[in-house]
């Protein structure tokens, strides 16, 4: 073991006043973190907001972008000066969103600190962030994170261990102060959970007769998973996993698998040269696309489709206890847990909403829109699980993505949908619009656009069902009588200015008319979606920044 000599020091600070949390922590331009003491004081407000920690094991790790291994380094002082006894970081500073989830519940720790800003581009003039996973290895429930704001705004000082940093690339222990800082393989806690949900001598047949893959991990954290997973312990090609260093900038590029950012790759799926399954996951390992050969998969698809058919997976070959999606997400997946006759449940943004519901064994599977699904194995959305879970169907299915999606569809339904955002608008803009909003809704009821009617229209509040707390404003929806809905809500994931999302969604139980292209199918809707909110008034914005 390494000693490294060591004295705990009181510094003296100023608040920061922009330090609320968001949906997913604090996130910030990298710039802002790199203040003098802006992240310590984010650190300490962490420590202080939380009780029982003295002596216990905090994990830490992070997506490796920019300013990753100097944040991590100040966390494992401050966690030692506070009376942490244990700190277990991912070698290299790194550990997927996911994977920092597997590691908390798997050595039984007090809590983590996930050093990312997921999604959101990273380097010098990009994004950074910070968030506290609790016990149950997910994030920070609003009365912790609202205690940690509180702190911030009042905080005087911060205690830190002053000693040389600590060798993140070298597996092993290592004292600071009173702590052991254990260096400790990224890949190996998570590999191990995968084995155990799935089916992996079924997949790595249908590799060994040919099927293809294409992971692109986007230069960012998923790619030493994706290759240990994919590549060594399922024999896909070498080659099948794309960009697979972890990059402090991703490249250049922007960590985001959506249709725009990962465009290469639905080129690719509609081309003669199409693979099996092309994927990928987004800066922290959290996210997923999934696009078969011919066939893109909405997420929200993609969640009533793993619900409908993870039995067929080890992990659950026992049934699921009940669905749970955010209020945007499709009611692609109600549909499926209706004919399960197994709870459903419509929560917030946020995966925070979903902790309660997993640990009170309500539900098995959740998802979010923003391309994000997840099981109880965690308390995290979780990219590659999602890609696994996908292998599994289709090696126990012995057919294709586009096969399995269309008959989905003829059982179920197609729910068409899609998410307009207006990114980096004008803040007071954005939230005039949402007051203006909230303004017209008692009088929508009863209004007619063109065919379409609205039946209902609301603000969304969430009573938690397991601990009765309740969270109000959570997105605008108008219902209409024919079943269609507008969602409208601000983000709370972006760094600069406001992203307004607007959600539009058409339910058509007719296979006759599931081949629509689905901008047209929705089109009525996107003009009474304009029309409601008023939106290139308040925003100054004549389209979308982009449409997923």
């Amino acid at each position: 073991m390494t000693i490294l000599l060591s004295e705990i020091r009181t510094v003296a600070t100023k608040p920061y006043p922009d330090q609320r949390p968001g949906t997913s922590g604090l996130r910030k331009k990298t710039k802002i973190f790199q203040q003098p003491h802006y992240l310590a004081n984010f650190v300490q407000s962490i420590f202080a907001a939380l009780e029982g920690f003295k002596g216990k094991t905090l994990v830490v790790g992070g997506d490796g972008r920019f300013f990753n291994r100097e944040a991590i380094q100040i966390v494992i002082r401050m966690a030692a000066a506070n009376g942490f006894g244990e700190i277990l970081v991912g070698r290299g500073g790194i550990l997927s969103t996911p994977a920092a989830s597997a590691v908390i519940r798997a050595e039984q720790a007090f809590g983590g600190i996930v050093l990312s800003a997921s999604h959101n581009p990273g380097g010098p003039e990009a994004d950074f962030g910070i968030k506290y996973n609790i016990s149950n290895g997910g994030p920070a429930p609003e009365k912790i994170t609202e205690a940690i704001f509180a702190h911030s705004g009042t905080i005087q000082s911060y205690k830190i261990i002053e000693a040389p940093d600590v060798d993140l690339d070298r597996l092993g222990e290592t004292r600071v102060g009173g702590a052991i800082v254990r260096i400790i393989d990224p890949v190996a806690v998570y590999l191990a959970l995968m084995e155990s949900l799935f089916d992996f001598p079924a997949i790595a047949q249908i590799f060994k007769d040919g099927f293809t893959l294409k992971f692109d991990a986007m230069s960012a954290v998923t790619g030493p998973y994706a290759k240990a997973i994919f590549e060594d312990a399922l024999g896909a090609a070498k080659g099948s996993v794309i960009n697979g260093e972890p990059l402090p900038d991703f490249g250049g590029h922007h960590p985001d698998p959506n249709l725009v950012h990962a465009r290469h790759l639905l080129d690719l799926a509609m081309s003669d040269a199409a693979p099996d399954l092309c994927a990928a996951s987004d800066g922290d390992g959290d996210r997923n696309l999934i696009i078969g050969r011919g066939q893109f998969v909405t997420p929200s698809d993609s969640l009533a489709i793993i619900a409908a058919n993870a039995h067929l997976a080890p992990g659950y070959r026992s049934g699921i206890a009940g669905v749970a999606r955010s209020m945007p997400t499709s009611r692609a997946a109600d549909r499926v847990a209706e004919k399960l006759k197994i709870g459903m449940y419509e929560t917030p943004t946020g995966w925070k909403f979903f902790g309660n519901l997993l640990d009170a064994g309500r539900v098995t599977i959740c998802g979010e829109e923003s391309a994000g699904a997840g099981s109880n194995h965690v308390r995290e959305k979780d990219g590659l699980w999602a890609v696994l879970m996908w292998l599994n169907i289709l090696a126990a299915r012995k057919t294709g993505v586009k096969e399995i999606v269309r008959a989905h569809w003829a059982e179920f339904g197609r729910h068409y949908y899609s998410r307009h955002d207006y990114e980096e608008v004008a803040s007071e803009g954005a939230e005039a619009l949402i007051a203006n909003l909230r303004a017209k809704l008692p009088g929508l009821p009863g209004q007619g656009f063109g065919a379409l009617k609205v039946e209902a229209a609301d603000d969304f509040a969430y009573t938690d069902p397991v601990d009765a707390s309740v969270s109000e404003k959570q997105g605008i929806r108008v219902l209409f009588t024919e079943g269609s809905r507008i969602v409208y809500r601000l983000s709370g994931t972006g760094t600069a200015g406001a992203t307004l999302r607007v959600y539009i969604e058409r339910y058509e139980p007719d296979p006759a008319k599931h081949e629509l292209e689905t901008q047209e199918a929705l089109a009525d809707l996107i003009a009474c979606a304009e029309k409601i909110a008023e939106i290139s008034r308040y925003t100054g914005r004549d389209k979308p920044s982009v449409i997923t």
